[in-house]
Formats: structure tokens, sequence, C-alpha cells
């Protein structure tokens, strides 16, 4: 790097004083700066577009190791799947051996939950049906009208 000293600063103003002028001085001392400070600006993206470039690789090469440990666990799973499936047949299936020698598997019979569907339907707690204006209770529209008509002063 270049050691630019407090010293050599001073020459290089006095001497661009007397070349430049003093009129134009701080014009182009301006002018100066805001170059310099695009030239940073420009540095600065440029560094930063490599480093995304960078880490994007690395992700890229990330993504590709997790979908093939992805697609080896996939593959490990479907074989042990169908080996587990094949004795799960083999050795849980009841069979009945009819006379011609056939092997007919047996299932067992049908039989109804027995669950309660309408308490499931009055399940619904009424602070919720009343937060949501579902009614509970509803009025014929005689009985509506009865019961918000307002009451005649004597």
């Amino acid at each position: 790097m270049i050691d630019i000293g407090v010293t050599k600063l001073a020459i290089i103003g006095g001497i661009a004083l007397l070349v430049i002028g003093p009129e134009k001085l701080p014009g182009l001392a301006k002018t100066m700066g805001t170059l310099l400070g695009r030239a940073r600006r420009y540095v600065a993206d440029v560094k930063d577009e490599v480093n995304r470039s960078m880490e994007l690789d690395e992700l890229k090469k990330m993504k590709e190791t997790v979908d093939n440990a992805a697609r080896d666990v996939e593959s490990s799973i479907q074989t042990s799947a169908a080996d587990f499936e094949k004795n799960w047949t083999a050795s849980t299936e009841p069979a009945a051996v009819t006379l011609g020698g056939e092997v007919n598997p047996v299932f067992p019979e049908y039989k109804h939950p027995g669950k309660k569907w309408r308490s499931k339907q009055s399940a619904t707690p009424r602070w919720y049906k009343a937060r949501n204006g579902v009614r509970s209770n509803a009025l014929s529209g005689a009985a509506r009208v009865a019961r918000f008509r307002p009451t005649r002063l004597s």
C-alpha cells in the first residue's frame, strides 16, 4: 500500500493549488471525492457479488448432498418396507384351507364402532355458537316480532 503521510499530502495540495488555482481547487476536490466514493462502492459491489456467487455454489453443493442422502434413505425405507410387508403377510394372515387344497384368507367380521354421533353434534360450546352467530334456539317470525316489539307507554 502507498504510504502517504500528512507532509506528503501538504506538498501535493500546495502543488495542486499552484497548478490548478484557488478558484477551481474546491470544485476539483469535490469531483475527486465523488469519483473516489463511486469507485469504492463499485469495488464493494463487486466483492459482494463474488461472495454471493461463492455462497451460491456452496449452497448448490450442499443441496446436492442432501438430495442424495434423501434418495438413499428413501430407497432403504422402500426396500425394508417391502421386506417387512412380505414377512408380515406370510406370518400373520390366517388361512382357511378348503377341500381343493386352495388357501383362502379369513377376514374378521365387521363390527360397527357404536359411536354416538348425535352427542358429537352438540359438543360445540354455547359461547362459540353465540360468538359466531349460530342460532341454537330458532324463533318463528311471529315470536321474533313479539319479542322485539316496543312496549306501549300508558
